[in-house]
């Protein structure tokens, strides 16, 4: 693996953080990063859409604090990963399936970096429907932790039978890199009021959110395209009919989710063996990147978690 660059200026990372170069099955190349080893375990990030691997040096801040070390990977298409279309403000996948690809790179990678076990993964958003799948096909991991997982998105029910026609006919007739209707190629935080936005109550930290992209351009992504949304509609209904895999489960979901589908997750949760769902009162989509309140009581039961099932992998 090869040196990459890790932005610690805008990453609050628990220092002696680094970044690599990986290479995915089909040749794309991905970033990854990681902050310092945990005498506790290793927790893998997967990041939501339009996220990258700074976005969560706050996170490992306070993973480190809890014992925890975190690799995090840029997915193919956002952040410094090779960018899947021309326009490379737009959010683009060939096959959801794809990003398993990403998930091997990762755990190569962290194998190969020999990082202390057990695992853990965290999964946010279109993370969580990545995790998910990758968790049904075997990923080796201790126990998982979602956040607002993607295992629906949020639309109104009249729109979801035009999001699945407009998506099936822009790939038919070869418009799939087109940006989704209501979408563009735009940074959210940076055009999004904080009055208005959907992702956090805190201004402090979406005005940081904000700060990343404005001081490092090359991580922007803009909306998703009719590929992407026509893959995200029926990967989530695939995994929707596919039986949770036997693993300690803990999900946490803010009160005022307004970006995935909550009823999806709270059907999923409520049949998943071992699993505990966590409602965040006031919270939005990023609990993690939440008031400081609401966030040290998400990372405090993420750490509890992974620590009653770091003992019990090791028994």
């Amino acid at each position: 693996m090869e040196p990459a660059p890790l932005f610690e200026d805008i990453a609050r990372g628990p220092g002696g953080g680094a970044a690599y170069w990986v290479d995915a099955a089909d040749g794309l190349r991905l970033r990854v990063g990681h902050w310092p080893r945990g005498d506790r375990g290793t927790v893998l990030m997967f990041p939501g859409r339009t996220e990258y691997v700074e976005k969560y040096g706050d996170s490992a801040r306070e993973f480190a604090a809890r014992g925890y070390g975190l690799i995090a990977v840029d997915w193919r298409g956002q952040g410094l990963a090779d960018r899947m279309l021309g326009d490379r403000l737009g959010g683009h996948v060939m096959r959801f399936t794809d990003y398993q690809m990403d998930v091997a790179a990762t755990v190569a990678a962290a194998r190969r970096l020999d990082l202390p076990r057990p695992w853990h993964l965290v999964a946010h958003s279109m993370g969580g429907c990545i995790g998910l799948r990758a968790l049904v096909e075997g990923l080796d991991v201790a126990s998982v932790a979602f956040s607002a997982p993607m295992w629906g998105i949020a639309l109104k029910p009249a729109l979801r039978p035009l999001a699945w026609s407009l998506s099936w006919a822009a790939v038919r007739t070869g418009l799939d890199h087109r940006y989704a209707p209501g979408t563009s190629s735009a940074s959210y935080p940076n055009t999004a009021p904080f009055g208005e936005n959907m992702l956090t109550s805190d201004a402090e930290m979406y005005a940081w959110m904000a700060e990343q992209v404005d001081c490092h351009p090359e991580l922007t992504l803009g909306g998703p395209s009719m590929r992407w949304l026509g893959e995200a509609l029926r990967e989530t209904r695939e995994l929707s009919l596919l039986a949770s895999p036997d693993l300690p489960c803990l999900c946490i979901l803010g009160s005022e989710e307004k970006i995935v589908d909550a009823q999806r997750i709270r059907e999923r949760m409520a049949v998943w063996p071992g699993s505990r769902l966590e409602l965040v009162d006031g919270g939005r989509h990023e609990c993690m990147m939440e008031t400081p309140a609401r966030r040290a009581a998400v990372f405090a039961m993420m750490a509890d978690h992974f620590d009653a099932h770091s003992a019990a992998s090791a028994a």
